[in-house]
């Protein structure tokens, strides 16, 4: 039976925490904390359970933090006293910690199972984790994908293939922050993936390598949520992966986070709502050691839970294998991103193809495709004051995707999509977008492509086109100026 990359995903976790991967003999256990623990209790030294307000580092654990030793015991056994406490602070050191650790175990259902190192769950008062500069770096020479059991050589099989006896992981994720309702801070760390260092064995799930491997997870968490300064980076799967609860009151502040080289995602959103992403990079996905689709920048993807009230301020896509920004399966409604940049190298560049998704003061190199039409205006596409460019200088690999040569490939499906106060300068190759229904009000538009442009559609306001078009059918209801000449309105362009 075929199963979505989602089911597969669902089915690896649970069963790794059914198996006991995190408490089998075999595996460090994550229980236990020292009698010298920062984390006792000050107002009752004797209690064997921190304070929420209580401090914790990794060190009291035993991690050496040398660059060398893996510390993954060490953080799980932290973790696990921060979880026994109901929360705490966490406060790591400016070194770098080695972490990923998975041994063969006969009682596991995976080949390779994964070792916890921070999975915090169920935190009623406040978590903060304070970096101070950390660096954790995932252990050379851990296996990723299919391997055989006995002899620890990679296997291949036709896809999709959902064979858990031969699954290998690193980590399920560095951090996972999961069910807890207290509030959550993270801030100043580094989540290296060490995606070139590992072994890479057979894909396993739809397509590519769908195998939990991913820095910072953020599961159900009705407590508010705020990660700052996190450089989240060669990943096996994602930088940055969210599942939230669809009814909560609280939000979540991600602000000057980068995720980057990430084998699947810079960030997967599956779920939940009022999340605010601030100055983040979201850049060259699947540009590592291997790739696995979608390898987006940022996928807003709600296959089982709605997505609600998302907003993107001064963000990056770049350079993405995939799509920088794709929002097309699900209940998702309701997107803003304001001064964002948007560079589609060897893949699109945006592709919103859900209700209610606005772009203001946006760039856009590379074209677009897949807008979201609707019969009410509110609900369909729209691009406010943003500009659409073709310029290889812009690009970091000099690459500018462009099938069809359309800048914005809307075809038919693009009633009610709107172009307010929009530019569209096209210097070199892409030409002017490919549409039908589209509304430009007070645009520019220029292309030096011979190849005829088709931006056929609703013209109001002061328009400006200079290039080799058709506005066949369009109907014209302000002032259109094309290659010099006005155009009088009228319902019906039926020349050129």
């Amino acid at each position: 039976m075929w199963m979505s990359r989602r089911e597969c995903l669902a089915g690896l976790s649970t069963l790794a925490i059914a198996s006991g991967c995190s408490g089998g003999s075999s595996l460090p256990t994550t229980s236990g904390s020292p009698s010298s623990s920062p984390g006792t209790s000050p107002s009752n030294p004797g209690a064997g359970t921190p304070a929420p307000s209580a401090t914790f580092t990794p060190e009291a654990f035993g991690a050496a933090g040398d660059g060398q030793t893996n510390d993954t015991a060490a953080f799980a056994k932290m973790t696990a006293a921060v979880n026994a406490a109901g929360g705490g602070t966490v406060i790591l050191q400016a070194k770098t910690y080695i972490v990923g650790q998975q041994i063969a175990d006969p009682s596991s259902p995976y080949a390779y199972p994964p070792a916890p190192i921070m999975e915090f769950d169920g935190c009623k008062s406040s978590l903060a984790i304070l970096g101070n500069g950390a660096r954790l770096r995932c252990a050379d020479d851990l296996r990723f994908g299919t391997f055989d059991r006995l002899t620890g050589l990679p296997t291949q099989h036709p896809m999709p293939f959902l064979g858990l006896d031969e699954v290998a992981s690193p980590y399920r994720s560095m951090i996972a922050v999961q069910n807890c309702s207290g509030s959550i801070s993270i801030e100043n760390l580094e989540l290296d993936g060490n995606l070139a260092g590992l072994k890479i064995g057979g894909q396993y799930g739809d397509t590519g390598w769908q195998i939990p491997a991913s820095g910072l997870r953020l599961l159900n968490n009705s407590g508010a949520e705020r990660v700052v300064a996190v450089h989240t980076h060669n990943h096996a799967q994602d930088g940055l992966y969210i599942d939230g609860p669809v009814d909560r009151t609280s939000s979540s502040s991600v602000e000057n986070v980068v995720s980057e080289y990430n084998a699947r995602q810079g960030c997967s959103l599956v779920g939940g709502c009022n999340y605010n992403f601030i100055s983040c990079h979201f850049n060259h996905s699947g540009r590592g050691a291997i790739m696995s689709a979608p390898g987006a920048g940022f996928d807003v993807e709600a296959e089982v839970k709605s997505i609600r009230n998302l907003s993107f301020s001064g963000c990056e896509f770049v350079n993405n294998s995939g799509c920088g920004f794709v929002a097309d399966s699900g209940d998702t409604e309701g997107v803003t991103l304001s001064d964002c940049l948007f560079v589609g190298t060897t893949g699109w560049s945006a592709w919103p193809c859900k209700p209610r998704i606005k772009f203001s003061n946006c760039r856009f190199v590379g074209a677009v495709c897949n807008v979201f039409a609707d019969h009410d205006p509110a609900r369909a596409t729209q691009f406010s004051k943003c500009s659409f460019l073709d310029d290889p200088s812009l690009s970091p690999t000099k690459e500018v995707y462009g099938p069809s040569q359309a800048i914005a490939n809307l075809g038919s499906g693009d009633q009610n999509v709107l172009f307010d106060g929009c530019n569209f300068t096209l210097k070199h190759e892409l030409v002017l977008p490919w549409s039908v229904y589209a509304t430009y009000n007070n645009c520019t538009m220029s292309q030096t492509s011979t190849v005829l442009g088709c931006p056929k559609g609703i013209y109001t306001g002061v328009d400006k086109i200079d290039g080799n078009v058709s506005l066949y059918g369009s109907k014209i209801v302000g002032q259109l100026t094309l290659n010099g000449t006005v155009v009088p309105p009228t319902d019906f362009v039926s020349s050129g």
